[in-house]
Formats: C-alpha cells, structure tokens, sequence
C-alpha cells in the first residue's frame, strides 16, 4: 500500500526533456533538461541526479548535479559532494562542507502584502 504524502520521485534511468510542473513534492534521480517548477512543494535532487534546469521550488535540496539557476521562496541546501553552477536566489542557504558551487547568491526577503494589496518591502529595502 502506497503512503498517501509521499513524494513523486523521477527514477534514476529516467531521462525528462521539456518542462516539469508540478504541486506536490519531487525526488530527482534522473536526467532532467529544462525547467522544474513546483511553487508550494519540496524539490530533491538526489545523489543520482544530473540535471541541466532552472529550478524553482519552495524548498531545494541538492545532492546531485545541477547546471542551472535556482530560485525557492523558503530554503537551499547544499549537501557533501553536490555540485551546482548557476544562481542561486533564495530566503536562506545552507552549503555543506564539500559541496561545489560556482554562481551568484541572492538571499532575499520576503515581500509581505498590505492591507490595500500592495507590496510593502521588508524594512531596508526599496522596489
């Protein structure tokens, strides 16, 4: 019996060109060229994983290879032996020991709503 709240996962053989879309959580194992987009969900990019994509997701694990910009609205991690060449744009990084990265960090705040609608940037900041 399948848990309900478990991941989506791309197995390691599996080889995706194009764009994925999705709102539940991935795994990564495979190949994947293009653009993963999942704005509410966790993206994994295993140990397995080479991927040629622009990554957008709430929260981005990598393990894996990635050759393409990443932007969460939540968290990056960059564990022990990953290796990432593109920017990254996220609320909060984490690189492990080990972990290669060559690119461009943005760490930016997050934008809050007013009670009109309109964006209000965090305090320092100005649009």
């Amino acid at each position: 019996m399948a848990i309900e709240n478990s991941p989506a996962r791309i197995g390691k053989t599996i080889v995706i060109r194009g764009e994925v879309k999705g709102s539940e959580d991935l795994i990564v194992d495979g190949r994947v060229e293009g653009t993963v987009s999942l704005s509410e969900s966790r993206l994994t990019i295993g140990s397995n994983a080479n991927v040629a994509a622009d990554l957008t997701a709430k929260d981005v694990l990598i393990l894996g290879q990635v050759r393409g910009n990443v932007m969460a609205t939540g968290r990056v991690e960059l564990r022990a032996g990953s290796v990432v060449e593109g920017d990254i744009r996220a609320l909060r990084l984490a690189i492990e020991d080990n972990a290669l990265f060559r690119g461009k960090v943005d760490l930016t705040q997050a934008v809050s709503k007013a009670p009109d609608g309109s964006k209000v940037p965090p305090a320092g900041v100005a649009f």
